[in-house]
Formats: structure tokens, sequence, C-alpha cells
């Protein structure tokens, strides 16, 4: 009897380890200031 009841814990826990998690958001901020736009002002 413990045997089956010791098999079924261990098969939910593989079960629940292998399951899919749902990925994180990471969020990526844009810098605030833009980059310098070379001109040809000074050739």
């Amino acid at each position: 009897m413990s045997y089956k009841v010791l098999s079924a814990f261990v098969l939910v826990a593989v079960v629940a380890a292998c399951t899919s998690r749902q990925q994180e958001v990471v969020y990526v901020e844009e810098p605030v200031t833009t980059e310098p736009v070379f001109t040809s002002k000074y050739r």
C-alpha cells in the first residue's frame, strides 16, 4: 500500500517539475537621449 502512495507522489512531483512555465516578460527601456547626427558642417 505505501509503495503505491509513494509512487503516486513521485509521479505527481515529476509531472509538476516537467510542466512548462510561462516566460518572464522583460521590458527594455529606450535611451532618453538620441545619438548625435554628424553633418558635413566641419569637413
